[in-house]
């Protein structure tokens, strides 16, 4: 009986292991629920040098904004000091937040929803009797917002952008003339064959050769 229980558990342990990783290969259901987080093998996650929270901010008709990132009746705090919205770095949930605060509080009619990324850089949350001994400069402090989504009142998504470190770091890159010519260089060309009826007598069109070599464009 004692070995029946120990193969058990030991199939049981290495099956949810492989449902987890499974899911982070597939990028599906991995903040589907809290549990997820323990069995999801997402051990480099990276790290960032900005530290970053969650604004969810309604637009009523008057033009009157509403702060809906913490509800009236508390915030909760799931690990620590931080409310749990900011814990949603995908902002799968933010707007179900939105949705909940708005369906249990008065207001007037809402025109739309933002989802905001409020970043700044981590070494300013270091005390300043620390910032003192390390940095001869005073505390800078620069806050940067930038829209993640927009929403309409019935929880629709109108606009979609990246998070504020993917976004910064493909302007990076665009900047970077040299980056931006190697990328453009090592695009991925095929061959395509135009269809009939192109427009031109010519069964093959206005092209003289009866391929020709494409390039996926850029979004």
């Amino acid at each position: 009986m004692k070995r029946i229980l120990v193969v058990a558990f030991i199939v049981s342990y290495i099956g949810i292991l492989t449902f987890g990783n499974v899911c982070h290969l597939l990028q599906h259901g991995c903040s589907s629920h809290p549990l997820m987080y323990m069995i999801v093998w997402d051990m480099f996650c990276g790290w960032s040098a900005y530290d970053m929270r969650v604004k969810i901010i309604a637009e009523g008709e008057s033009e009157t904004y509403y702060d809906l990132t913490r509800a009236p009746w508390g915030e909760l705090h799931a690990y620590g000091y931080l409310g749990r919205e900011h814990y949603d770095h995908l902002n799968s949930h933010s707007g179900t937040v939105a949705m909940n605060v708005l369906k249990h509080t008065c207001h007037e009619p809402i025109v739309r929803i933002i989802i905001l990324d409020q970043c700044w850089t981590k070494k300013l949350n270091l005390p300043d009797s620390v910032w003192s001994m390390r940095y001869d400069d005073p505390k800078d402090w620069h806050t940067y917002y930038h829209v993640r989504d927009v929403l309409l009142p019935d929880g629709t998504v109108t606009k979609h952008n990246d998070c504020f470190l993917t976004y910064q770091g493909r302007r990076m890159a665009v900047d970077n003339p040299r980056l931006f010519q190697q990328s453009l260089s090592n695009r991925p060309m095929f061959l395509s064959e135009p269809s009939a009826g192109s427009g031109s007598d010519s069964p093959l069109g206005s092209s003289a050769s009866p391929y020709s070599v494409s390039s996926p464009s850029a979004n």
